[in-house]
């Protein structure tokens, strides 16, 4: 099974961008999407052999997901069930027979560290969250999740650090869900490999790869013997963001 996560920052003007014929590219038996930033309606965006499911934000042109999968869910639900953190479209959950897929686009603390409370607050709901699926089924979280957790992770760790995606507190709230009984699948794959999933547009950021890496495939601790590959795919343009890849023999 091959699962695709890409922050697309605007699927209307990404679709413009070849986003399709990537789309087909990448094969994925399921596709999830962050920064849609949609309304119902404003798009009509369909793949032979796919269902869709969207979660959209109350405010207009702002976050939002989006899941497209070849394989029937058993259900589907929106948000974590805490009134505070679902307005923004950030998850949506997809119950399968073998695990939990959840697709996140974790809020950003912001310049000047505006939002990082409400931050540590989302961390600590959205890992309770994850916790209790997987006490009842193995689960793949993936998605834009707003930190590169250690310094291989940026190109510029020491000028980064506290700014937002890169402050002590944000890094040590993935130390405590990965100590929780969660695996960061590329790391674990790809311990040395100096990779990114993000850029900045200006400076010619992409081109110097002067990244992040910020976007994850994270699963629970007894699927990483079902984990066959975990990819990057630098080469696809489009977003500010690249695609990441999970292969899983399941």
């Amino acid at each position: 099974m091959k699962l695709i996560s890409w922050n697309v920052n605007g699927l209307r003007a990404i679709v413009g961008k070849n986003f399709e014929q990537q789309f087909n590219s990448l094969d994925a038996d399921i596709f999830c999407l962050q920064e849609t930033k949609l309304q119902e309606g404003q798009i009509n965006l369909q793949f032979p052999g796919y269902q869709a499911y969207w979660n959209y934000a109350d405010k207009k042109g702002y976050s939002g997901t989006a899941v497209f999968t070849r394989q029937q869910p058993v259900n589907v639900s929106y948000g974590i069930g805490i009134d505070e953190h679902d307005h923004e479209g950030r998850v949506i959950t997809m119950e399968m027979d073998a695990f939990f897929l959840v697709c996140c686009y974790t809020p950003n603390s912001q310049d000047g560290l505006r939002r990082l409370d409400y931050r540590m607050t989302w961390e600590d709901d959205f890992r309770n969250y994850l916790s209790r699926l997987d006490s009842k089924k193995p689960v793949i979280l993936c998605g834009d999740l707003n930190v590169a957790h250690e310094e291989i992770d940026l190109k510029n760790p020491k000028t980064n650090r506290m700014n937002a995606g890169f402050t002590d507190q944000e890094r040590e709230k993935m130390t405590q869900l990965l100590n929780s009984g969660f695996v960061d699948t590329f790391r674990t794959l790809h311990p040395n490999d100096e990779v990114y999933s993000w850029w900045s547009y200006r400076f010619q950021a992409r081109q110097k790869n002067t990244g992040w890496r910020i976007d994850y495939f994270i699963v629970s601790q007894r699927l990483m013997p079902h984990v066959t590959n975990a990819a990057i795919h630098t080469d696809v343009m489009g977003s500010d963001h690249c695609p990441v890849e999970l292969q899983l023999s399941i």
